[in-house]
């Protein structure tokens, strides 16, 4: 129930953040060029909006299985040295992740204590910046999931886009339509 709220509340940040995004972006673009004018702090949002994208959406990525990523040599291993080889490397991406939530809080901490402005926007930095530690958690739960997948037997590989089976798809595909 709880990953659930997550997922859906996952999705709706980034949907809010994207058209966010692109209608500021789109209404700077016609201030600017229609009538030569435009807003000081916008660049510095869309600089943030597009991080915080980036950040909640590389969570999103792994639950959805859309990163791209090199198993060629695990997918010709054994099943059991699959679980294995799979279960080493969520491990060094959870230490990795665990290592980034840190330094994240860190910074964050130091921003709370100097008690900075972004330059163009009333807005301490700390809170801009939090989507560092924001986006590594909602990371560190999809690799515990995959992780508990994997001990499970419920998965062997991270579900990755592959993109040599898409392109050999679309080359079949291609030359069946010419035939």
């Amino acid at each position: 129930m709880l990953l659930r709220i997550l997922h859906k509340a996952e999705e709706t940040i980034i949907a809010l953040l994207l058209v966010s995004m692109t209608l500021l972006v789109f209404t700077e673009t016609l201030m600017r060029f229609a009538f030569g004018a435009g807003v000081m702090w916008a660049q510095e949002l869309t600089l943030h909006l597009s991080a915080w994208l980036v950040l909640f959406g590389m969570s999103y990525g792994l639950r959805v299985g859309a990163h791209i990523g090199v198993d060629f040599l695990v997918k010709k291993l054994p099943h059991n040295a699959q679980h294995i080889v799979t279960g080493i490397m969520l491990l060094a991406a959870l230490t990795y992740c665990g290592l980034f939530i840190y330094g994240a809080y860190v910074y964050l901490d130091k921003m709370v204590l100097i008690g900075i402005e972004l330059d163009d926007l009333p807005i301490q930095k700390w809170q801009a910046h939090s989507i560092l530690l924001l986006g590594f958690v909602f990371l560190g739960v999809r690799l515990l999931e995959v992780l508990i997948r994997v001990i499970k037997g419920k998965q062997t590989r991270l579900m990755m886009h592959d993109e040599a089976e898409e392109s050999m798809q679309l080359a079949a595909e291609l030359k069946e339509n010419k035939s």
